[in-house]
Parts: C-alpha cells; sequence; structure tokens
C-alpha cells in the first residue's frame, strides 16, 4: 500500500460524509445471513459451498451501483472475502480502486464464555500473522468484537483492557483498529453498561500516546450523544454504531440522534436483500437501504 493512498483513505474516514458497511459475517453467523438472504441449509453441503454463496452475496452487494463511495466510506470484511477476488481484482483492492470505499478486516476469533457479565474476544495466537497479511492486501484498518451483558464493573473494565491491548498491536502493525465493546441490546443494564464502558474508553484512550489512532464501534446509547466525548478525542478517528438486533428502521432513528456518530451496520444494510430479487429489485432495495442508513448517519 503506498502512504499516498493510506492518506487518502485516513482523509476520507477522517471528513468525508458516509458510513461502513459491514460485511463481515463469518463461519458462525453465515448460515443466519443466508437464510435472510432467501438462500437455506439445504442449498450447500460444506464450508467451501457455504462461502462461495455468501461471497457471491457480497459479490452482488459490492458491485452494486448503489454502492459506491460517495454514501459508504468503508467495508468491513471476513477474512475468506478478503482473499477471493472481485470482478478480477481482490476483494480490498476493488473496493478502493473502482468504489472508493475504504477496506477493513474482522479480525477477531469470535466470543470466550461468558464471565463477570461479559465475554472476551477468544485468544489470537495468529494475529501478527494474520496483520501482515492484511497490510499486503492493501487493507487499512480492522475490527474485533466483545460483548457486554452486564453492569459489572470487573467485566466491562477486562474486555476494554483487552480491546486496547491488542488494538496498540494492529497500531503498531501499521493499520487503524475498529475497536468493538458492544452493549447487548437486551441487557436490562444497558444504559448503566453504557456508563461504565464510557469511563473505560476514555481512560483507556488517554493512554494510548499522541497521533495513535482507533475507531470505535458502540452500541446506540440509551442517552442522546452520550459518546460525545469519545467522538472528540484526539486519539479517535471516528465512532461508529452497530445496530445490535434492531430493526433498521428503529436503527436509523437512534443513530440520527447522535451527532457525529455513523453507521456500521450489517444485518440492518442487508434487510430485505433477496437471492430471488431481479438485479433491478436488488438495487433498489440496496440503494434505498443505503439511502435511509447516509441519512442517518450525517446528522
Amino acid at each position: 500500500m503506498t502512504v499516498t493512498t493510506t492518506d487518502e483513505q485516513l482523509e476520507k474516514i477522517r471528513s468525508e460524509p458516509g458510513f461502513i458497511a459491514a460485511l463481515d459475517q463469518s463461519g458462525g453467523s453465515t448460515p443466519k445471513a443466508l437464510a435472510n438472504y432467501g438462500i437455506g441449509a439445504d442449498a450447500f453441503a460444506n464450508d467451501d459451498e457455504m462461502f462461495e454463496l455468501v461471497h457471491a452475496m457480497r459479490c452482488r452487494i459490492m458491485t452494486s451501483p448503489a454502492f459506491h463511495g460517495e454514501r459508504i466510506m468503508g467495508a468491513i470484511l471476513f477474512e475468506n472475502t478478503m482473499d477471493r477476488e472481485v470482478e478480477g481484482q481482490s476483494t480490498a483492492d476493488y473496493l478502493w480502486q473502482i468504489k472508493r470505499v475504504v477496506p477493513f478486516l474482522k479480525v477477531d476469533k469470535g466470543l470466550a464464555d461468558e464471565h463477570d457479565g461479559v465475554q472476551l474476544m477468544k485468544p489470537m495466537p495468529d494475529l501478527d500473522v494474520l496483520l501482515r497479511k492484511a497490510r499486503d492486501k492493501n487493507i487499512f484498518g480492522t475490527k474485533m468484537r466483545s460483548v457486554i451483558k452486564t453492569a459489572n464493573a470487573d467485566g466491562v473494565n477486562a474486555v476494554v483492557a483487552q480491546q486496547f491491548a491488542i488494538g496498540r498491536q494492529i497500531v503498531d502493525a501499521g493499520l487503524v483498529p475498529i475497536i468493538e465493546p458492544e452493549v447487548d441490546i437486551k441487557s436490562p443494564q444497558k444504559a448503566a453498561c453504557e456508563e461504565l464502558l464510557k469511563t473505560a474508553l476514555l481512560a483507556n484512550l488517554d493512554q494510548l500516546g499522541e497521533n495513535r489512532l482507533v475507531m470505535l464501534k458502540l452500541t446506540l446509547p440509551e442517552q442522546d450523544n452520550f459518546y460525545a466525548s469519545c467522538i472528540a478525542h484526539p486519539n479517535v478517528l471516528k465512532v461508529v454504531a452497530l445496530s445490535g438486533g434492531y430493526s433498521r428502521e428503529e436503527a436509523n432513528q437512534r443513530l440520527a440522534a447522535q451527532h457525529g456518530m455513523v453507521a456500521s451496520f450489517s444485518r440492518a444494510l442487508s434487510e430485505g436483500l433477496s437471492a430471488q430479487q431481479s438485479d433491478a429489485e436488488f438495487n433498489q432495495v440496496l440503494d434505498a437501504s443505503i439511502e435511509s442508513i447516509f441519512q442517518a448517519s450525517i446528522t
């Protein structure tokens, strides 16, 4: 990756309007994503066939005329998608060179069992190898997810400490990490979880050091503009929102009330898309979805 390209991508994320498309469903969530798209489990016999089908779905999204950098600033990929091609180019190069969409890579290996009201990330012993591979494939940044379910200070602090420890490793590798400590929208203590999370985030951001940039991917909060201090922090390139199980309509309504926060939606982005649709129908539904999320993101 040339320095110029990195600088262009950095400036796009920092200052241009748009949102991030999360196209990173991995092994565990892929069957559900395909089912929502109208492809049942009887359509594939093994993981290879499943990943072929989900790549075809993602290609249909990425190559659609509705999908472009004027409304979409970035896209998060699963490693299997990064390793494949779109219209004869590596996926990351297609996204940036053709669509002007900045490529990110999901790097976590899933969630550990719940402890202290949270789920940490499973160990990532081969992360350095994956980060070198991502750099070689012109990936700009990464994403990794943990989950907070109850307002347990020890658990929340452990989630944030783990996210930032790995985040620093990713910064050292020359990539921009998206730190994602998701608060479960079904938590009966959601607002209290968010209070603990914000405190822990700000404490860790303050320890990063000058010019060490991260992004945050956070659940849409109960209190409007709750994460304004995170958005304004000098070490934060962007704060993006996950849809977290909210319908697209509710996610957009909540997002529109958060000044400076933009979407990073997965299921809410692809809601309404179907393998059975004609290309014209598919593009029309996707265009309407992208436009609604874009409008909610530019408030």
